[in-house]
Parts: C-alpha cells; sequence; structure tokens
C-alpha cells in the first residue's frame, strides 16, 4: 500500500501544473541574456506561463516564425517587404516587428601585451574584414592609437557562420560607411565574407577571440562585458571616438527624428556626437492572430509587462531601454495581437 501511494505521488508531481502555458520562442542571439532574463522574471510573477526560447540566430527566427514552429520569433534586422509577404501567405495574418531594447555590436578584440582600449575608424574596420589591413602593426591603426605598443601580429578575423542578426548590424554599418564594402559584400544576415573565422552565435564569436590570440570579431556588448573581452571605441559620423555604453546606444536612437509605424529601422551611423554608430534595436517577431486566441493572450500580456516593468532590467544587462516615445507606441501595437 505504502508503494502504491509513493507511485501515485511521484505520478502527481509529475504531471505539468494545472493551466501552465509554455509559449515557444526563437531566434536573435543578440538579445538572448535579456530575453533570458525577463522570462524568468515572468514567470516569477505569473507562474502559470513559462517561456521556452532558442538562441539560433535571427535567420532562424525568422524561418521559424513564418514555418509557425514557434509562437514568437526574433531578430535583430527586421524582416523585408518579401519576408513579410511570405510570413502572411503562410500564417493568414500579419507578422509585426516589434521593438524590445536597443543593443551594440562593438569590436572585440585579444591582443597579447595590449590592455588599453584601442580607436577604432570607419576605414580600419572595413579594411580589416575585406582583408586590407592585415596585421595589427599596420600604420592605419598606429596612427590613431599613437600611445599603443601595438605587436607584429596577424590579424585574426571572426564572424558569425549562422544567420544572425548581429551580422547584419555589423555589416549594416559597413555598408554605409565603405563604398567598397557595400559594392563587394554588402548588408545581411548572411553574407559571402572576403576572410577570417566562423564562430556559431554571439557565444560562440566570443569564444574564438577569448581564446585566440591576435583575433578581432564582432560581438554584441553584453558578451564582451560578461566574457572579459576588450572591445574599442568607434568613429562615429561626427568624427568623434565613442565607445558602446548605454548612453551612447541612447543617444543613437535618439537619432530617429519619427519612428515608421511598423519600427522597421536602422539606426547604425547615427548623427550626433554622442551617438555610438553600430547600435540597433531588436525586435520580436509576433503575427497578429495566434492559431490560439488564449495563447494569443497571454503573449500580449507577456508584451505589454515588457514593454512596461521589463524596460526597468535593461541597465543590468547593458542593454538600453526603449525611448518612452518608441514605448508608448509598441503599446498600441500591442493592442492588436489577439
Amino acid at each position: 500500500m505504502r508503494k502504491l501511494v509513493l507511485l501515485l505521488v511521484c505520478a502527481f508531481l509529475a504531471l505539468p501544473a494545472v493551466g501552465q502555458t509554455t509559449l515557444n520562442g526563437a531566434g536573435a542571439t543578440f538579445p538572448y541574456p535579456m530575453y533570458s532574463k525577463w522570462f524568468s522574471e515572468y514567470h516569477k510573477v505569473h507562474s502559470d506561463v513559462q517561456v521556452n526560447y532558442q538562441s539560433i540566430g535571427s535567420g532562424g527566427g525568422i524561418r521559424q516564425v513564418t514555418e509557425a514552429t514557434v509562437d514568437f520569433g526574433a531578430s535583430d534586422m527586421p524582416m523585408t517587404d518579401e519576408q513579410l509577404k511570405v510570413a502572411q501567405a503562410k500564417l493568414g495574418t500579419k507578422v509585426l516587428n516589434i521593438p524590445t531594447v536597443l543593443g551594440a555590436d562593438v569590436p572585440a578584440y585579444n591582443i597579447p601585451g595590449v590592455n588599453t582600449e584601442l580607436k577604432f575608424t570607419p576605414e580600419i574596420l572595413a579594411g580589416i574584414f575585406l582583408g586590407h589591413i592585415t596585421n595589427w602593426s599596420d600604420a592605419a591603426i598606429a596612427k590613431v592609437n599613437p600611445d599603443v605598443k601595438l605587436p607584429n601580429q596577424e590579424i585574426i578575423v571572426v564572424h558569425r557562420s549562422d544567420g544572425s542578426g548581429t551580422t547584419f548590424i555589423w555589416t549594416d554599418y559597413l555598408s554605409k560607411v565603405s563604398p567598397e564594402w557595400k559594392a563587394q559584400v554588402g548588408a545581411g544576415t548572411s553574407v559571402n565574407w572576403p576572410k577570417g573565422l566562423g564562430g556559431k552565435g554571439n557565444e560562440g564569436v566570443a569564444g574564438s577571440i577569448r581564446q585566440l590570440p591576435g583575433t578581432l570579431g564582432y560581438v554584441e556588448l553584453i558578451y564582451a562585458v560578461q566574457n572579459k573581452i576588450a572591445y574599442g571605441s568607434v568613429r562615429n559620423s561626427a568624427g568623434e571616438f565613442v565607445k558602446a555604453t548605454l548612453d551612447s546606444v541612447t543617444a543613437a536612437a535618439g537619432s530617429v527624428a519619427k519612428m515608421p509605424a511598423d519600427f522597421r529601422v536602422s539606426i547604425t551611423n547615427a548623427p550626433g556626437k554622442d551617438a555610438y554608430p553600430i547600435s540597433s534595436f531588436t525586435w520580436l517577431l509576433v503575427p497578429m492572430q495566434a492559431k490560439d486566441p488564449a495563447r494569443g493572450k497571454i503573449l500580449a500580456d507577456f508584451l505589454n509587462w515588457m514593454v512596461t516593468d521589463g524596460q526597468t532590467m535593461t541597465a543590468s544587462l547593458s542593454y538600453a531601454p526603449l525611448p518612452q516615445n518608441v514605448a508608448a507606441k509598441v503599446k498600441e501595437t500591442i493592442k492588436q495581437v489577439k
């Protein structure tokens, strides 16, 4: 009898909680640390809601939301007109691009013997990724870093190997500052890299930079901070060398005079002396009409929490909150999610 009772208790504990709902999402690694915290904190106040998010890259997020294998996707590049058209045809409803926070791509490096912050010009970054600048002792790098003793060491370029919004932000920036990059490579979640090693996710690129002396790669700011990887300042369109910080990313967001109604906007190479030039919004990709209205309401409730309480949690993870005027517009847009 005792064994039977124990078996019944174990079986009961193994059952999912009554009324428990799990929302499934997938996509960008750029905001993953922020999203992970949000989903955890939301569950604390809404124990009946669990969010399962797979950090697989923006390309995967766009693909999975289009194929209806998740409740929402996530991307650091807003969906294109063609992608939105395909998604609407497959899903029978529009997909909304909902901005969540702002972040920054940073030029992160591992140079033996160099512990000071390096300065990078747009020409240097484009030159390195195009394969024109191949050594840390190059005259162009030395010119803007006269007080740094740079080694005679080959630059190992590291980039993303997967479809990535972090890559889109980086290549969107390079396309704006380098006509050669725009003509030869262009902007996208995946591009034909002139040179370099590939790493999967921000995690993979950060890991390669930590392990390989002489490397230069791009990662989202929080990955450089958490992994204690050095990253440099970048000369912006006003001619100022600016390091990625909450204030400088917010300054870049402030350059948007009028936010488009669908929130699809690029803020790389933003004007303003205080703006960090490789900044971006990141977006959740949300079908306007969920297959199950009950799940749609739960998702809308989470989105409303995200744009209010959630925004107060961004600074601790080196993300910038949405500007108030954008947050207000997002709240109105969320009303369309059913």
